[in-house]
């Protein structure tokens, strides 16, 4: 495995990282069996692990498996997402964070966390607020570094402004969706995490699972009933995997191969996340880890999904209140004008 450098926090991590979301009991796996999988991904040089307090009771099985080992890896979770009914057990709050990371510590069995992400941006509290418990946590020693998830470039340009005018650790990594059909990415996200010197840890290199080859045009399949599925019967994503298939094919490659290679192929990209949910997964992820996509197989793919460019969103993706709140993007009644 060749290690990179996880942007300028001098960690060095896989380009292979393995994320946790399979593990969570509610996706049917057994503990033991997903601690199984964890050391073998370890033993073959896979050294990041990305969890979230989300992700059910991963952070539990994540914390099994590296009894005993957890020097062995750099550990990442997240929080802000939703954990209970009340308005303040989400969000980037200091009061919530404070709570949140001592849950996921405890969880995890450590008693640090070595990068620590806001899961998605929370519009209601200030940057600075975030930052600000942030930066404690670093400086007690509990969390190693920051970082986000899901965010708008404009959102990270404005959290390092925010970092170097109050004196405030900043966001040193980015986690955000990208795969072949969704390279949005690349337009914004990619060069501003490039100019501030921040790793990017992707997710979704298998575009939700159409990158595996199980969903293909006319097929039934499990994947379609899965939660956040919409994008599984979207025809205009189906119509790319078919023509990703051939690609594959002739270049000798399991789609699951080049969907890894890509996700790792950018300059800008320093891991991306991989989500096995059995071992057979990991053995043929881990058989792809050495391969790199020729330029001109690239130039072929760019032609199929043009740089910079979504086939389409994402259920999963972040999207700011006034796209969700008609109210948030209508003046008051009494104050509108006339067409």
């Amino acid at each position: 495995m060749k290690y990179r450098n996880l942007g300028r926090t001098g960690i060095k991590v896989s380009p292979y990282a393995l994320g946790t979301l399979m593990f969570a009991g509610s996706m049917g796996n057994a503990p033991d069996e997903s601690v199984r999988i964890i050391h073998k991904a370890i033993d073959a040089g896979i050294n990041l692990i990305d969890t979230a307090d989300r992700y059910g009771d991963s952070e539990e099985v994540v914390g099994k498996a590296l009894a005993g080992r957890r020097d062995e890896v750099v550990l990442a979770t997240k929080a802000g997402m939703p954990m209970g009914e009340g308005p303040n057990e989400r969000g980037a709050s200091r009061r919530w964070i404070t709570t949140a990371v001592e849950n996921s510590l405890r969880r995890l069995g450590t008693d640090h966390i070595d990068v620590y992400q806001l899961h998605r941006p929370d519009p209601d509290t200030a940057l600075e607020e975030t930052l600000s418990v942030l930066t404690d946590l670093v400086r007690a020693g509990k969390v190693r570094a920051i970082g986000s998830s899901t965010t708008p470039a404009s959102t990270l340009v404005q959290a390092q402004w925010v970092a170097e005018r109050a004196g405030l650790q900043r966001f040193r990594t980015e986690q955000p969706p990208y795969s072949v059909l969704n390279r949005g990415i690349e337009r914004e996200v990619l060069p501003v995490a490039q100019e501030y010197g921040m790793g990017v840890l992707v997710w979704g290199p298998f575009g939700q699972g159409l990158l595996t080859g199980r969903v293909r045009r006319g097929s039934e399949n499990g994947l379609k009933r899965a939660p956040f599925s919409r994008h599984l019967t979207d025809e205009r994503r189906i119509d790319v995997v078919e023509q990703l298939v051939p690609l594959a094919r002739e270049a000798g490659l399991p789609l699951t191969h080049l969907a890894m290679a890509f996700a790792v192929a950018h300059p800008g990209v320093t891991a991306a996340l991989l989500g096995p949910r059995t071992m057979e997964h990991l053995d043929d992820l881990l058989a792809g880890a050495d391969v790199e996509l020729s330029d001109d197989l690239l130039d072929r793919i760019d032609e199929i999904v043009p740089p910079g460019t979504d086939v389409s969103a994402l259920d999963q993706e972040y999207r700011p209140p006034a796209l969700i709140d008609t109210a948030l993007r209508r003046r008051p009644a009494g104050r509108r004008s006339a067409a």
